[in-house]
């Protein structure tokens, strides 16, 4: 009689555990034999395997599953389109899979992990392989999976990391690649092939500071990676190998070609393209379309490269915000790194007319400039920011340091750059701080040609009459005489409002200007503000300011009191599409509406415009009306003394924007009272093309008490 063999028992859980044990031992010593080429490493073969399973499996880094590479950031122009610039450290940018060739996802599995799809993170097979032929003395092979090259690559950017650990991440020993295969095989439980096969083309380095693929088909073709033809996508695996030296811009034309023919005779060998298209691929010449992505605001386009003013504007901006760091150095680095989409507030319409009426006062070729800025009332929102100035690091003349070439904030001020007296146009703080202490539109003063004030006056010219400061007016015959808040700011009386100053007194027009965002960067101005009770001739604007400013401050106005903090961007998102709050308008109510329309009524003097109440007598831009086309305007010219400085700001419900001529490397080179009309002009013409295809609005009438009391 037969005794039956008694069937087989099937393996027990803990045997099969035993098993993947040893299959992993097995694939750490393979490891260590590949990396060392000589014999096994005792320390992978006990202590090392030890020291990595340490840590569970399920302890898989973050910034794995989800990692945060450097992205570039991209800055557009208010249409959402026109691209500006952008910053990066690395030219990075994230896309999905669906936005990559299907042609390039088959070719780096071809080029770099033909089992891709078999394994499970570790391929058993390619690491027996590698030891064979690196054993025997053959060619050096490697056996890192698309998911281990994937693994390396997000440690080696990992900001979380230490200095060390990132040299660890890459140091060739087989504690390395142990781990690796580790943490390959937990992630492959984590996430999908095609999400890690995504991931590893967005971290992937492509040469030419090219990181991931959009970057690297932007570079090498200046196309989208979705666009990507077989023999493209073929030469753009091939130089994951070694991106710099195969590089065919830069480095080794031929090697690009030889590495080409090798991924797609892989690709021809794994069956996704047949051995005919794999020969026509080979035989079509290689055509590259380098596309140098910009970065900084240097590399604006050169046709615009008045854009970079505000550029560096928006960059300030972005520095001084906390949302984006504790310091502006975090900033800085943030706005590098973090992959955002920017729309700035830049019109190029609006910034194409304020620069054409800028060169139309002072050309390039000269050292005088004109500065000038237009705003948004209600946002603060800059639409430009002009200047005949080249923005530029190209060398000037000894006694020119911003002429003809500056990367200088002329036009907004800041990183040194105090700004320029801005004269009669500070009078419109003096009658506000009177609005609002209840003096009416219609108070009365009879106007001298020199005021004797109770302010000390300083060395022995007609300013000073027996030791008290006593200013004139610049045309007595014309400003002299029984005046109102009307004909005084439309003929601009000084006497009148130096009067009116005493009157309130001089800290609360100080502070008046202080609400409406008027800057003092001067250290004298500082001083002055400090004790501001004796700054008797702030009202004609002796401090220096930008036409940023004080066409953010006339907006206030505009905008019913309003203040809005001046604002570069519309809308911020993040590499995720969400958007950043950081892009809306901060806001507040500083004024009285009453007392802005007040103010406003008075503003519509000097440019020829009747009041709500017609008490306006004359202005000393009666010019800007008709350039504006009878639309509602108001504004206010100013000279500084002996006329060095010429300035206009103006402004309508909707717009404002003002200019002051200067020659910003030698206060002494007076441009002179002839130039004014041409800056009233400059303004019109600038604020009628920003308007221009917009309704017409009218301003709000102050009430009758705040008119006429």
């Amino acid at each position: 009689m037969r005794l039956r063999r008694r069937p087989r028992p099937r393996p027990r859980k803990r045997f099969r555990f035993f098993r993947g044990v040893l299959k992993l031992l097995l694939c750490g010593v393979l490891a260590g034999l590949v990396l060392s080429a000589a014999s096994l490493p005792l320390a992978l073969a006990g202590g090392g395997l030890a020291k990595a399973g340490a840590d569970t499996w399920e302890n898989l880094p973050t910034q794995l599953a989800t990692p945060r590479p450097a992205q570039t950031t991209y800055v557009y122009a208010s249409d959402g389109k026109t691209l500006l610039t952008t910053f990066y450290d690395e030219n990075r940018r994230d896309v999905g899979l669906a936005q990559i060739s299907k042609l390039m996802q088959q070719a780096v599995v071809a080029a770099e992990d033909t089992r891709f799809y078999q394994h499970h993170g570790v391929d058993a097979r390619g690491v027996f392989r590698a030891f064979v032929s690196n054993s025997r003395g053959g060619a050096q092979q490697g056996a890192s999976t698309l998911t281990m090259q994937y693994v390396r690559n997000v440690l080696k950017n990992d900001p979380s990391l230490t200095p060390q650990q990132h040299l660890d991440a890459l140091a060739d020993t087989p504690d390395r690649k142990l781990r690796e295969m580790k943490l390959a095989m937990a992630l492959e439980k984590r996430m999908s092939k095609g999400e890690i096969l995504q991931q590893y083309l967005n971290i992937a380095y492509f040469g030419s500071g090219a990181y991931g693929i959009y970057a690297a088909s932007q570079t090498y073709f200046g196309k989208e990676p979705s666009d990507l033809t077989l023999p493209e996508a073929a030469l753009l695996a091939g130089l994951l190998q070694s991106p710099d030296a195969d590089n065919p811009l830069t480095g080794d034309r031929a090697t690009a070609l030889a590495r080409r023919e090798y991924t797609l005779d892989a690709m021809a060998k794994t069956k996704v393209i047949t051995p005919e298209a794999a020969a026509a691929a080979k035989a079509t010449e290689l055509t590259l379309t380098q596309r140098r992505l910009p970065n900084d605001c240097t590399a604006v386009p050169q046709e615009h490269n008045d854009w970079g003013f505000f550029c560096d504007y928006f960059r300030l901006w972005w520095n001084s915000q906390p949302e984006f760091g504790a310091t502006p150095t975090d900033r800085d680095e943030l706005l590098r790194t973090g992959g955002y989409t920017i729309v700035t507030s830049l019109d190029p319409g609006v910034q194409a007319a304020a620069l054409s009426q800028s060169l139309g006062v002072y050309g390039y070729d000269n050292a005088r400039s004109l500065p000038l800025a237009v705003v948004t009332p209600g946002s603060g929102r800059v639409l430009a920011l002009a200047v005949n100035r080249h923005y530029s690091l190209e060398a000037n003349p000894p006694q020119h340091p911003n002429y003809p070439n500056t990367v200088n904030q002329l036009v907004s001020g800041g990183a040194g750059v105090a700004g320029y007296q801005a004269g009669s146009t500070f009078k419109m703080f003096t009658m506000l701080a009177a609005l609002e202490s209840n003096r009416p539109l219609n108070t009365h003063f009879n106007a001298p040609a020199r005021l004797v004030t109770h302010w000390p006056g300083g060395g022995t010219g007609p300013g000073n009459c027996g030791g008290r400061w006593c200013p004139g007016n610049d045309t007595p015959s014309w400003m002299d005489g029984d005046r109102t808040m009307w004909n005084a700011f439309g003929r601009s009386v000084n006497t009148y409002f130096v009067w009116l100053e005493e009157q309130v007194g001089a800290r609360k027009v100080v502070e008046m200007a202080q609400r409406l965002g008027i800057t003092f960067r001067a250290e004298s101005d500082t001083t002055m503000a400090a004790k501001a009770d004796e700054w008797g001739s702030f009202t004609l604007g002796v401090a220096s300011t930008t036409p940023l400013d004080l066409a953010n401050a006339y907006a206030t106005v505009a905008a019913g009191g309003v203040y809005c903090q001046p604002l570069p961007v519309l809308s911020i998102t993040d590499p995720d599409g969400k958007p950043v709050d950081a892009a809306g308008p901060k806001c507040r109510q500083v004024l009285d509406p009453d007392v802005t329309a007040a103010a406003t009524d008075a503003a519509r003097c000097p440019v020829g415009k009747g009041s709500a109440y017609n008490k306006c007598d004359g202005g000393t831009a009666e010019a800007v009306s008709g350039i504006l086309g009878g639309r509602p305007v108001a504004g206010k010219t100013g000279s500084s003394e002996y006329n060095a400085t010429e300035t206009f700001v103006g402004f309508t419900p909707q717009i404002a924007a003002a200019a002051i001529a200067v020659n910003v490397d030698n206060p002494n080179d007076q441009v002179g009272g002839g130039v004014s009309n041409s800056v009233d002009a400059a303004v019109a013409q600038t604020m009628a093309a920003a308007l221009r295809g917009q309704p017409v609005k009218q301003f709000v009438a102050p009430s009758r008490a705040r008119a006429l009391g």
